[in-house]
Parts: structure tokens; sequence; C-alpha cells
């Protein structure tokens, strides 16, 4: 590996830079975006019921919110009850722009590092073309700058595609994601919000 790093120049090293950071996002958004972690099983059901038991007391909805990116919305609904609709709506959709801005955390970054791979795979592409015509002598080139000049493009190139096409992969998947968990927390903070609107209603 160390070989192919020094055949590849410097250069190189930005891209190492990017894989090394494109893999610690990928790492880090599959462990925040596991299922159990923003949806746990049965935590709709439970607070429903807590709802029709009147038993959502301060402290209960408190651990609620600290519980999971869903439990903090349903929390928010069920602590505005007694708010009017208007009121109530407006403060959960607050709450949900929160939710929706840490789901989406990194993924920003993680499709420039995909845009930016191939840009400076396409510089050091550049740097390799110089070292191709730095060996050029009309009386003869040396052929072990011209085959410097021709790694460091190819290995560039290649290096700057391998990191892009994973880090476009994973960015679209965690959109998926991120959108499926968004759109289930919508409606179920809408199912609770039906029922307190009910139950408001004389």
């Amino acid at each position: 590996m160390l070989d192919i790093i020094d055949e590849a120049g410097w250069p190189i090293w930005l891209l190492v830079a990017c894989s090394v950071i494109t893999l610690a996002i990928i790492i880090e958004r599959f462990m925040a975006l596991r299922t159990r972690q923003i949806m746990p099983a049965g935590l709709p059901e439970q607070v429903l019921e807590l709802v029709r038991r009147q038993q959502d007391e301060p402290d209960t909805i408190l651990r609620l919110a600290r519980g999971s990116p869903m439990g903090r919305i349903l929390a928010e609904v069920a602590a505005q009850r007694h708010q009017e609709d208007a009121w109530r709506l407006s403060a959960i959709e607050s709450v949900g722009r929160d939710v929706s801005w840490r789901l989406n955390r990194y993924l920003p970054a993680l499709a420039t590092l995909s845009v930016i791979a191939p840009l400076l795979g396409l510089f050091g592409t550049v740097v390799g073309m110089i070292e191709i015509f730095g060996s050029y002598d009309p009386s003869g080139g040396d052929p072990s700058q011209l085959a410097r000049g021709i790694s460091i493009a190819l290995y560039n190139t290649g290096f700057g595609i391998l990191i892009a096409i994973p880090a476009l992969a994973f960015h679209r998947y965690f959109r998926s994601r991120v959108e499926y968990f968004l759109h289930t927390m919508e409606r179920e903070a809408e199912t609770l919000n039906r029922l307190i609107s009910r139950r408001a209603t004389p």
C-alpha cells in the first residue's frame, strides 16, 4: 500500500484524507441511523396509552424526549396537549425541523466528498501530466520520470473515482433512510395530535 502511495505522488495524500473522512462519516451514520435508536419498537403505542390514561406527567415526558428522536417529537405533542391546535402544530414543526437537521447531519459533507474526490483525482492527473511533459527532451526523455508521471496520473484518477462511488452511494442510502424516518415520525405525531384534539373537543 505504501508503495502505491509513493508511486501516486504527493497529490494522493489529499485523496487519502478524503477517504478517511468518508469512511468515518459512513461508520458514524450507520451507528446513528439505526432503526431501534431512532424509532424504538412499540414507542408510539406506549405514548398513545399514556395519553389515554392521562399518565403523561412532566417527568415521563422528559424521559420520553431524551430517549430517541421519535420520542422527542411525540413528547412535544404530549407536552403541548393543553395548547390550541395552531400553537401545538407550530411547536411540533419546530421540534421536527431540529430532529430533521440532526438526522441529516454530515450528509451534506458526504455529498461534497463525492464531488471533490474525482476533482482531486483530476488534479493528480494534471500533476502526472506535468511530470510527463517535464520528462520530455528532444535528445531523449527519461523513461523513469515518464513512468512516474503516468503512475501519478492513473493512480490519482483511480483513487478519486474509488472514493466518489461509495460516498455517493451511501449518501443516497442515508438520505432515503432519513426520509423514511421523518415520514414515519410525522405520521405518528399526526395520529397522537388527532387523539389529543378529539379529547380536547367538548
